[in-house]
């Protein structure tokens, strides 16, 4: 199917949605659409290679923005809005502001009245909660080829902390938002991470999509567009003493040498703490030979081999904050589902189209109640074919799991929080330090 086409479809198929007043205009709908879910990232010194702050600028961008808005392709928000959810802070665009960016394309784009044009917005270029009680920076910049594949490198952060601090909000500014694709956040305790920055010439040490090494809590993540991340009230994610903090970034190179200083911003709870965040993954079923790497293998060729896994759920009522898949570039799509104890069920997140680019973590608009002996479900398929462009190998080989580029990996990171847990500002039991005896 052409572009011209792709909108005819577009245009019959928005007959069944409210009337459009008339011809869009730039100044009366379409200026409102690219505020409401563009200009955060189409603006300068951002990630987005072009601008959409004025007429002339979405004038000439006009039949590309009705494509991959009917794609689906921008804004970035691989997840269903359909089965799962539904999510904060949701960045994807409704069904009639897609027919009108086609519908404006198609007329020509005009411009229409500037007295119908809404207020430019100002962009908070500083922290956006305010003064953070602890900014963690790089210890040094790091420096970016021009040119080649993207990286992903993760540099440990002393915290300095000489006591746990319980964290309400976190933020993530990026130093060269031209380069920062997303970062990734965790605490190592045990200085395994340290041993492989240790052992890289560079800042930090290159990743493909994880760590490295099994972080000892997580700590959310940033992607283009995305605000702070904050915790509920009564609720908060717990940093212990002497924890150094691993931030993971991806990189995208911009053809000429650049340097990035990423930060992190850390805000204490200045509430009670009553429940922790903690992590819980779904994955594979563990190897039969090595029992702490999950059995994962997807044939050479496989056009669609399907991977699946549960965790039962036992021993306490919980509430699931948030929920992130994780999958490499073989991923084409990814369901979690939850079967109640009462055999009911409820999709948590479905991903029709993974991409690897565009990983996220996802929180729920409200905790998802999980009693007692819920069972949380994961079905993904893979593409290890010929046809499937990201497959980073040509051609194709088997794939086990790993961190590299060419393995795979298949989890459900489930963000979760203990229905019987009653902290009162304590730390978590394990992060505990046990009173000497007298």
């Amino acid at each position: 199917m052409n572009f011209r086409q792709t909108l005819r479809v577009t245009l019959l198929m928005s007959a069944s949605l409210p009337a459009l007043a008339g011809t869009p205009t730039y100044h009366g709908e379409v200026s409102r659409i690219l505020q409401k879910q563009c200009q955060e990232c189409h603006r300068p010194g951002q990630v987005a290679p072009f601008l959409l702050l004025t007429y002339d600028q979405a004038r000439k961008r006009a039949d590309d923005l009705a494509q991959v808005t009917h794609d689906r392709k921008m804004p970035p928000w691989p997840a269903s809005n359909k089965e799962g959810g539904p999510f904060r802070d949701v960045r994807s665009l409704s069904e009639a502001e897609i027919a009108t960016l086609a519908a404006w394309a198609k007329a020509g784009a005009p411009e229409g009245d500037p007295k119908d044009a809404p207020p430019a917005l100002v962009f908070h270029e500083g922290w956006p909660l305010g003064k953070p009680d602890l900014i963690l920076s790089l210890p040094e910049p790091y420096a970016l080829d021009a040119d080649g594949a993207d990286e992903h490198r993760v540099f440990v952060i002393p915290t300095g902390l000489t006591e746990g601090k319980w964290l309400k909000a976190l933020d993530f500014r990026a130093g060269n938002p031209k380069i920062v694709h997303h970062t990734l956040g965790a605490f190592d305790l045990k200085k395994r991470a340290k041993i492989l920055d240790d052992a890289d010439p560079k800042p930090g040490y290159k990743v493909f999509g994880g760590f490295g090494v099994i972080p000892d809590g997580f700590m959310s993540g940033w992607s283009p567009g995305r605000g702070p991340t904050t915790m509920p009230a009564g609720i908060g994610r717990y940093l212990p003493a002497g924890a150094d903090f691993l931030l993971q970034v991806h990189y995208h190179k911009s053809g000429k040498p650049e340097t990035d200083a990423t930060q992190v911003a850390l805000y204490f709870a200045d509430e009670p703490i009553d429940k922790e965040i903690s992590v819980r993954m779904v994955t594979p079923p563990p190897n039969r030979l090595l029992r702490f790497v999950p059995d994962l293998f997807i044939p050479a060729g496989s056009a669609r081999h399907e991977v699946t896994g549960s965790l039962v759920l036992d021993g306490e009522d919980r509430h699931l904050v948030g929920v992130t898949p994780h999958m490499h570039w073989l991923g084409t799509d990814f369901l979690l589902t939850a079967t109640f104890p009462d055999g009911s069920k409820r999709t948590l997140i479905k991903v029709d189209r993974w991409d690897f680019n565009w990983q996220m973590a996802y929180d729920f608009a409200e905790p998802v109640a999980l009693p007692k002996g819920t069972r949380v479900d994961m079905v993904a398929h893979f593409d290890n074919s010929e046809a499937n462009f990201a497959n980073p190998t040509r051609p194709p080989v088997a794939v086990h799991w790993g961190e590299q580029t060419t393995d795979e990996m298949c989890i459900g990171f489930l963000h979760l929080t203990r229905d019987g847990q009653h902290l009162e500002n304590r730390p978590p039991a394990r992060f505990r330090v046990a009173a000497a005896p007298r």
